[in-house]
């Protein structure tokens, strides 16, 4: 075989957001991109905070040497000081540039900290449902991936997570605000999982880490405030991007945040500064690391995201489907109508609906909604939506 085994294996599991992606344009081709109804990338349309155009037009005229030169893989000494403040104001833990890499991205920042810790063997614990690419960067540094469901509330089980534990567990992943449920992980839930995890860590005679994406950690609704989980649990590396923070998805910059209470914080930093390097990446995006250190603490509007949560919901709960209402990010799980949920997302393309099976993200029986749309998207949708619910009799009887 040309291509390896394994990659060969994984492209027949490629990702269902993607086949959908490529479906909705396929109807969009056939009968006009403003008769299709498209919710299966998660892509950000709301526009970067008002100063993002202003620093960059500043930081792009600039001139000198070494502005569009190499630096240090880890990146620019100045943003690594300007994003450990944020984290030492935000957590309280003493955070110095020693424990900030920055990264192409969270993609590239959870490749980078795998390649750093994993063995090959090494076991990673993987919540399900799961961002579908996950089961993919583990076996990319010689881990294998762990499934582990969440409970009915799409929250961490700590009785099944404790009972996935082996002699060979290195880290356990979290995404909160998730993808694909929008659910945040509440103080209490973190601070249990850090317990269960020091506990284990004892018990195994390793250290487990706690892996934690965050790339939507500035969309939260309802008027809470996101909990990070770093004064959970002193083994936590964070890792994030601008994507969502700063509508920014196609500049690939991020960062990777080392916990300062882990005692191989030095060995960590090093070596995710080495395999930035030699996994090709080099270092992030000079110019966005210029302009991302100047914003710290901007981000985009939430309550745009939070207006379009509150349509889709409202609209489809009057219709008879079931969900767990999210209180972050810009995604809705609902329950499948019909037990088959491949079967219910074809349904909906009958209807030029575009939404992702949740056999997708591990989480069958559901279907994801990304709701990175205009909200006249969402408007018209749920008449369609309302069609749909009709031909499977889902439709609650109206009140007399």
């Amino acid at each position: 075989m040309t291509i390896s085994t394994l990659v060969s294996e994984e492209m027949t599991r490629r990702s269902w957001i993607r086949r959908m992606f490529e479906e909705g344009l396929r109807l969009k081709a056939e009968f006009g991109a403003e008769n299709v109804f498209d919710f299966s990338l998660g892509n950000p349309d709301v526009p970067p905070p008002a100063r993002f155009q202003a620093v960059l037009e500043e930081e792009a005229v600039k001139t000198g040497a070494g502005l569009h030169g190499y630096m240090p893989n880890s990146g620019y000494d100045w943003v690594r000081e300007a994003v450990a403040a944020s984290y030492a104001a935000q957590t309280g833990l003493p955070f110095s540039r020693h424990e900030i890499i920055m990264s192409c991205g969270a993609g590239g920042g959870l490749n980078v900290v795998m390649k750093t810790l994993l063995d090959p063997g090494d076991e990673v614990i993987l919540l399900t449902p799961y961002f579908v690419e996950y089961a993919f960067y583990v076996p990319n540094h010689g881990g294998k991936a762990v499934f582990v469901p969440t409970d009915d509330r799409f929250l961490p089980d700590m009785e099944r997570i404790d009972a996935a534990i082996t002699p060979r567990t290195k880290a356990v992943v979290i995404n909160s605000p998730n993808n694909p449920t929008g659910v945040v992980y509440p103080r209490e839930t973190l601070d249990a999982l850090g317990s269960l995890l020091a506990r284990a860590s004892a018990r195994t005679g390793r250290i487990i880490y706690l892996l934690s994406d965050e790339p939507y950690r500035s969309l939260v609704f309802d008027g809470l405030t996101f909990p990070s989980p770093l004064p959970s649990y002193e083994n936590t590396i964070v890792v994030t991007s601008s994507s969502k923070d700063l509508s920014l998805a196609g500049e690939r910059i991020g960062h990777i945040a080392i916990s300062p209470q882990t005692p191989h914080k030095a060995d960590i930093e090093a070596a995710c500064t080495f395999t930035t390097r030699t996994l090709g990446f080099l270092n992030a995006n000079a110019l966005m690391q210029r302009v991302v250190g100047r914003l710290q603490g901007e981000h985009v509007n939430a309550r745009l995201y939070e207006k379009r949560r509150n349509m889709i919901c409202d609209g489809l709960q009057a219709l008879g489907f079931q969900f767990v209402r999210p209180q972050g990010a810009f995604y809705l799980f609902p329950r499948s109508p019909i037990q088959d949920d491949v079967e219910f997302s074809a349904l909906m393309r009958k209807y030029r609906v575009i939404v992702v099976p949740g056999v997708g993200f591990a989480g069958s029986g559901h279907f994801r909604i990304s709701y990175a749309v205009p909200e006249r998207t969402i408007e018209r949708s749920l008449e369609l939506f309302g069609k749909a619910a009709d031909e499977l009799g889902l439709r609650p009887p109206a009140r007399s």
